[in-house]
């Protein structure tokens, strides 16, 4: 006897417009039909369409009760539908059901949903990112709702899960932490610290508020394999260009393309399956779009916000010199002769720089009169620009590979240079944000917080310590760079010549009893808000060594409005 249907989700909210907002939701099983329910007495009813994840799998790897023994894929079905006839700034209650196919119904919890604000409407908005189901994010999005409430919407700048293809890691992860989990309240965190146990259950935030999310280095799949563990196909990322050079022959080959290993695509699909792909990250949200950049880079007006989200990330590698290292600076000796399975330094996955599609896409939004006319202007991406972090080095530029060989033509080794004066970020894109009028620019990727603010007004903040911290480069921290390269690395300290702004309230204070200008801690959590009517962006930190103590605000900033 089959047991009674459950939702693999809560409902989330996606895309809304003046009118209008998408609610989507995920099952285990295909079902007979699928509908939201809204309005006075859920009088209005509207069917949901159905789609199947193409990549969603588990391995050996997988934190689930079942026990995979090797790469399987897992059947997941999305459903969505689209509320229409909405008055802005009215909220509706709303809940959704499925039917499984022997007829057995469930149901959601009842929810609100919304159209896009009007400007003027007073919005609190989350400031995220690499939430990679760590330790804190459970603890830290609770404690976002039982300070703020309820949120009108969530910014999250990359780095949602750690292996995109993973479905554990988005619905069911037993570690109670998995990313829908965290984010609907529905999370089931154990978090230990100072021999005390605490219960975490995330925050109830996307089920009433839409998200809007940036590509992160973690929502980036490498080359498919029927066969290779996730993590293995998740590091084994290959260039566009070097995937149609190297493998064009073998794919060409029906025997290739007929094996095991074959590629899941027909046409040009083979070459995002042999290189890099963002399809699981695309099936699962629905974005705004760019006529360029489809859902990976685009931008919306969200009531006093114009926000413009960019695909800026990079392959992350190790820094390590090791012989066996496939890293930042240098190829793993015992592959030298085998190009296709180099890792190519930390290539980027998208251009950024100027004269490339999305720089040229980006010049055109700037310019657009919704940019200019919009109070806020907010930028998203995951890539630093400005940081304390280890991840803003090397350069953000496309790897300078260097080929020694001997006397004899073999290669003995295969290094990569990052020229700093080549850093697109710092070169191209800054420079542009800044001369148009951007006040608040939103990243990730170093997982923690600091903040800076240039002489003309523009503020960088990096708000992603949800557990995890690889610490901050000052004083005696420092990072790992390499000696001997042509380029210089720099080990502590922000690259780019912006000092971090100490927090203006109740900054954390270092060994020596100075303010830190960071919060980077495995105990300590951050996040932060932005709040349309004030214009004041507020980071809040929470000790989870102390589970009892209060929230506190530690630091604020304002930002100049355009009107």
């Amino acid at each position: 006897m089959l047991s009674h249907p459950q939702l693999l989700t809560d409902p989330f909210l996606q895309r809304p417009t003046e009118n209008s907002v998408r609610v989507v939701w995920f099952t285990e099983f295909a079902g007979s039909h699928h509908i939201v329910a809204y309005g006075e007495n859920f009088s209005q009813i509207v069917t949901a369409t159905t789609t199947k994840l193409s990549r969603a799998r588990e391995d050996q790897n997988s934190q689930v009760e079942q026990v995979y023994q090797q790469t399987t894929r897992r059947h997941i079905w999305r459903h969505e539908a689209e509320v229409t006839g909405l008055i802005p700034n009215t909220k509706v209650p709303y809940r959704v059901t499925s039917v499984r196919e022997d007829g057995q119904s469930v149901s959601s919890n009842t929810f609100a949903l919304a159209a896009k604000p009007l400007p003027g409407m007073p919005l609190k908005i989350l400031l995220t990112s690499d939430h990679q189901l760590k330790p804190m994010t459970a603890a830290n999005l609770q404690k976002v709702v039982e300070t703020v409430g309820v949120v009108d919407a969530v910014f999250f700048a990359g780095d949602l899960v750690n292996v995109p293809d993973r479905a554990s890691e988005w619905f069911d992860d037993r570690r109670g932490c998995a990313f829908f989990p965290c984010l609907q309240g529905r999370a089931n965190y154990q978090l230990t610290k100072n021999n005390i146990q605490t219960l975490y259950q995330g925050g109830e935030l996307i089920q009433n508020a839409p998200i809007f999310t940036a590509i992160g280095n973690h929502e980036v799949m490498g080359r498919f394999s029927s066969d290779s563990c996730l993590d293995d196909q998740f590091d084994d990322t290959l260039p566009r260009q070097v995937a149609e050079k190297i493998l064009t022959p073998r794919i060409l080959n029906a025997d290739v393309r007929n094996s095991q290993d074959s590629c899941l695509g027909t046409g040009d699909d083979w070459v995002k399956d042999y290189s890099f792909n963002t399809d699981t990250y695309e099936e699962i949200f629905t974005l705004p779009e760019s006529q360029e950049g489809g859902k990976k880079y685009y931008a919306v007006t969200f009531g006093d916000v114009r926000l413009v989200v960019l695909y800026v990330t990079n392959m992350w590698r190790t820094p390590s010199l090791a012989a066996n290292a496939r890293g930042k600076y240098k190829e793993c000796d015992r592959i030298l002769n085998n190009p296709e399975n180099w890792g190519y330094g930390q290539h980027i996955f998208e251009p950024i720089k100027q004269g490339s599609t999305q720089y040229q896409w980006l010049e055109s939004e700037l310019n657009s009169v919704e940019f200019k006319r919009a109070k806020y202007k907010v930028v998203m991406f995951h890539h630093p620009a400005h940081t304390l972090g280890d991840h803003i080095v090397p350069a953000y530029t496309d790897p300078v590979q260097i080929i020694e060989r001997d006397a004899d033509g073999n290669i003995k080794a295969v290094r990569y240079e990052y020229p700093k004066q080549q850093d697109y970020i710092i070169r191209d894109l800054v420079p542009l944000l800044e001369t148009s009028g951007v006040q608040l620019v939103l990243y990730g990727h170093s997982h923690l917080w600091n903040r800076f603010v240039s002489n003309n007004g523009t503020h960088y903040l990096e708000t992603s310590n949800v557990g995890n911290s690889y610490g901050a480069a000052l004083s005696e921290k420092q990072r790992t760079v390499p000696s001997g390269y042509q380029q210089e690395y720099t080990a502590t300290g922000n690259p780019y010549g912006l000092e971090p702004v100490v927090p203006a309230i109740a900054p954390l204070l270092g060994s020596d009893g100075q303010p830190l200008p960071y919060v980077a801690s495995n105990d300590i959590t951050a996040f932060s808000i932005l709040d349309t009517e004030t214009g004041i962006v507020s980071s809040y930190r929470f000790d989870t060594r102390n589970p009892d103590r209060e929230v506190l605000k530690f630091d604020e900033f304002r930002l100049k409005s355009n009107k």
